[in-house]
């Protein structure tokens, strides 16, 4: 039995060993080369000084040296941290500073780009640093840096790392009120209960063929990493630039004879109004997973029309419990307005708690969802007390006593049928283009400009992208401040998924009785249907 993520490849590549296991553009790998590839990185990584329990970072787009680089890391005792690359370079190397990466695992450029990060503040963390491209000098030191032609000169044979299910398996960044991103601890036995919950439910057989279209720092990315290789299907690797053009990717869907695949909701919906699914009918394809935001029910039923022979599943969850529920369904009912969260994945339990604190059991009430079992995280790297905000002692079963669930802030209610159906946020937490974006971080950033008086950041629905996010800026006294300059500003520090698309310049902002800024009246303006 696997107890660690990197025994799934292992196990994949002693049962189908000639089975395909990525197919990335014109490369491809089988389950045996893969695992020797895995291999030979984690012997890269001993080769650097990486220990147990040491953290190597990962700053590239999908690509089979990217799945690679996970599972040598993995079979080296080593926690991956994905890093998105084309964040900011300030917030790539906060994270890198803030859980003390050991090695990195880039591209020359980018690699380039960090060394200028603060003086190159990151080479006081980073021992070596590995490139999947040809490699030139940078501060970091030539002797520091190895390329991928030297990684595939190391031995193909691993003696393996002695770890436990319990140990971490990966740090995901996400998006903080404090300005940072805050890192989540995740254990092997979080991922693996996550993988194996869409491996039975979706019955995924070897060969059968999967995309990977999910960045590697999004949550919901265990499916595609983990899930495909414990089935020993096929990873079919989604090309970036197919994403901004939904004709192509539906092109690319069924070209590759996809059988399953896994999208965000924006994504989606991208393709049911632009993608002429009526000239690609994707025979080959079985069930379209989707999660990370709302699916609005108008496009989810178009999409239903357009592709009748497919079955679909609703994914809920969060980076810090991985997959919480699921819906898996063929059909919606004409009266359904939304689609259902669903219910527990196996080895999960959720629970409804009121504000006294007390388990709701009744259908329809709302209340606060919390999560016990092997899919709550850690904690977050190095902020205790962000952790014990979420991750609370509570007594849901006496034969057990108190032990420590999961907060989710997410207020929700069962329908007639059991299933969760969400409602809203607890917190200001809100999910755009399958991202979940904190609104207070914004906010911190753009009161760091210096023409700034006062800012609030706001979330708009929209049915294609889930909401778009607007900022409602008190310029100071006298300031000419532009739209453009701030979203330059922006650019310098957040993600381009977290840079507001609306700025609107006032002179005051709308505040309580008690002084604090009145955020639903702001909505209220942005929203008249609110």
């Amino acid at each position: 039995m696997a107890y660690l993520l990197h025994q799934l490849l292992e196990k994949s590549a002693q049962n189908y060993p000639d089975i395909t296991a990525i197919i990335d553009l014109d490369k491809t790998v089988t389950y045996r080369e893969l695992d020797a590839l895995a291999n030979q990185l984690a012997n890269a990584l001993k080769n650097c000084g990486v220990c147990k329990g040491d953290r190597v970072g990962i700053c590239l787009e999908r690509s089979l040296e990217c799945i690679a680089a996970i599972y040598g890391i993995l079979k080296a005792g080593a926690a991956y941290v994905p890093l998105d690359p084309s964040a900011p370079d300030d917030r790539t190397g906060f994270c890198i500073e803030n859980c003390q990466i050991k090695v990195l695992v880039t591209t020359n450029q980018k690699l380039i780009s960090l060394s200028k990060y603060e003086d190159n503040k990151i080479g006081k963390y980073i021992n070596c640093a590995i490139v999947t491209d040809s490699r030139q000098e940078t501060e970091l030191t030539a002797s520091k840096v190895i390329t991928w032609d030297e990684v595939l000169a190391s031995s193909p044979e691993l003696i393996p790392v002695s770890a436990i299910d319990a140990d971490i398996a990966h740090i995901l960044y996400t998006s903080g009120s404090t300005g940072q991103p805050k890192g989540v601890m995740a254990s092997h036995r979080y991922s693996l209960n996550f993988a194996s919950c869409f491996y039975e439910c979706l019955q995924v057989q070897p060969g059968e063929r999967m995309t990977h279209q999910l960045p590697i720092y999004f949550g919901a990315s265990i499916v595609d990493l983990f899930t495909i290789i414990q089935a020993a299907a096929t990873m079919v690797i989604v090309p970036s630039e197919l994403l901004f053009f939904p004709s192509e990717l539906a092109a690319f869907i069924e070209a590759q004879r996809i059988n399953l695949w896994f999208a965000v909701p924006s994504t989606l919906t991208q393709v049911v109004l632009r993608g002429n699914l009526d000239k690609y009918r994707l025979p080959d394809l079985r069930a379209i997973m989707f999660g990370g935001e709302v699916f609005q029910v108008k496009y989810l039923r178009q999409l239903i029309e357009l592709l009748p022979h497919v079955k679909y599943c609703n994914i809920y969850g969060s980076t810090e419990t991985g997959a919480r529920t699921y819906y898996l369904f063929d059909q919606l009912s004409p009266e359904m307005q939304v689609v259902p969260l669903g219910k527990a994945c196996e080895n999960s339990e959720l629970f409804m708690v009121n504000d006294s604190g007390e388990v709701i059991t009744t259908p329809e009430e709302i209340g606060e969802l919390y999560a016990r079992g092997s899919s709550v995280m850690k904690g977050y790297w190095g902020l205790p007390e962000k952790t014990a905000e979420v991750l609370v002692p509570y007594t849901l079963h006496e034969y057990i006593g108190e032990e420590i669930v999961f907060r989710t802030g997410d207020m929700v209610k069962r329908d007639a049928a059991g299933n969760y159906v969400y409602v809203g946020r607890r917190d200001r937490m809100i999910k755009s283009r399958g991202y979940r974006i904190e609104l207070g971080e914004i906010e911190t950033i753009i009161h760091n400009h210096p023409q700034v008086e006062e800012v609030a950041a706001i979330a708009i629905p929209d049915d294609e992208i889930g909401n778009r996010i607007k900022a409602v800026v008190v310029p100071r006294q006298g300031s000419n401040l532009q739209k453009i300059e701030l979203q330059s500003f922006c650019n310098q520090y957040l993600p381009k998924y977290m840079i507001p698309e609306i700025i609107e310049f006032s002179q005051s902002l709308p505040k309580t009785p008690t002084g604090k800024i009145d955020r639903v009246s702001l909505a209220k303006c942005s929203n008249p249907q609110s």
